[in-house]
């Protein structure tokens, strides 16, 4: 069989993936997800309050909040202690979220009006801003030295930093001469990376790690966010991501993986995929889209970045500073996991997935 029939099947549900226990656990969530609420306001008498409620009842896996937790958990540290840290990290990703749905222009986020289409923008700017607030006041509760508190409140402020500079970068791609893999790598590393590892960082630190030390572990995380937004920018094409229409990421001008690796194989293919990104959301044909999607699938660009996402998903678990943590690489496996899971219809004709994961 060939290579694009194989693609072209029709997609099978893929079995859910089992989750170790630490990630799997619901211990500390429900505490979490209060204490969201709590910093967030009454929603009767505060508008802000109300936004920012309404974006968390859209649900998610919590996963950096999961991540928290099972961290924690597997570095000998007691979870009941990590609702606040927990919470920190959740509240942040999603103060990033309603930034992002505002500035591609999403209107939907897991089958709801986003935040900026219910209230405007003026407002969805208010909500983000407000949540990014929000993790400085979650940490204030965390039962903790001091020293410890001061050293959490630091890395949030350091990996917001780095995720904005993230975000910016991926905008200005579209606009840029060189959208190659480092470009994109960079701009991703930036934008997820750092909200994987944020919390593995909090979490060391809060089992008597030193900063430093912290930091270290953390690092082997990094990689989880470029696996992240590979996936994602696969299955917004080839999936269901919640937010409407399929190539969401083309209708607001995204330079994706697929893109880059498009015009990576095709360099005479460039002016036009840049004519179609550079078109206003509400006038990219649905004709056009539809073109680019089968293009990426049969000249190679979709096959080369389940490519790259095996080999990000491998390099977690080779990263050199989780090999004397192994608590920490069976959980960073397992997230990488997670990740696959949602493509697996389309690597399971290849067995990229089984394969990831048997030599994971």
């Amino acid at each position: 069989m060939s290579a694009r029939a194989t693609l072209e099947r029709p997609a099978r549900r893929p079995r859910p993936l089992p989750l170790s226990r630490a990630l799997r656990s619901e211990e500390g969530l429900a505490e979490t997800e209060q204490m969201m609420l709590d910093l967030a306001g009454d929603p009767r008498t505060d508008l802000a309050a109300l936004m920012v409620r309404e974006h968390l009842a859209t649900g998610g896996k919590r996963l950096r909040a999961r991540l928290a937790l099972a961290a924690l958990e597997v570095l000998g540290g007691e979870r009941a202690r990590g609702a606040g840290w927990a919470a920190a990290c959740e509240l942040l990703h999603n103060a990033t979220l309603i930034h992002d749905d505002l500035q591609d222009g999403d209107t939907t986020r897991r089958g709801r009006p986003t935040t900026w289409q219910r209230f405007g923008a003026a407002q969805a700017v208010n909500a983000g801003d407000l949540l990014l607030m929000l993790p400085f006041l979650a940490v204030e509760r965390i039962p903790a030295p001091a020293e410890h508190r001061l050293a959490l409140c630091t890395a949030i402020a350091r990996h917001a930093t780095v995720t904005a500079r993230g975000q910016t970068a991926e905008i200005a791609l579209a606009g840029a001469a060189d959208i190659g893999w480092e470009a994109y790598r960079t701009a991703v590393e930036g934008k997820t990376g750092a909200l994987f590892q944020l919390p593995v960082e909090g979490a060391a630190i809060l089992a008597g790690h030193t900063p430093d030390e912290a930091r270290a572990l953390a690092g082997g995380f990094r990689g989880l966010g470029v696996l992240f937004q590979l996936q994602d920018d696969v299955l917004d094409l080839y999936g269901e991501k919640g937010r409407g229409a399929p190539g969401s990421d083309l209708r607001e001008g995204k330079v994706s993986a697929l893109v880059v690796e498009h015009v990576a194989l095709h360099p005479g293919d460039g002016p036009c995929i840049r004519a179609l990104l550079a078109l206003p959301r509400d006038r990219t044909p649905d004709d056009d889209v539809r073109r680019a999607t089968e293009r990426f699938r049969t000249a190679g660009a979709l096959r080369a970045v389940l490519g790259r996402i095996r080999h990000e998903a491998l390099a977690v678990v080779s990263a050199p500073a989780l090999k004397r943590a192994p608590a920490l690489r069976h959980l960073a496996w397992e997230l990488a996991r997670v990740a696959l899971e949602p493509i697996a219809h389309l690597d399971a004709s290849d067995g990229l997935t089984q394969v990831a994961l048997r030599e994971g």
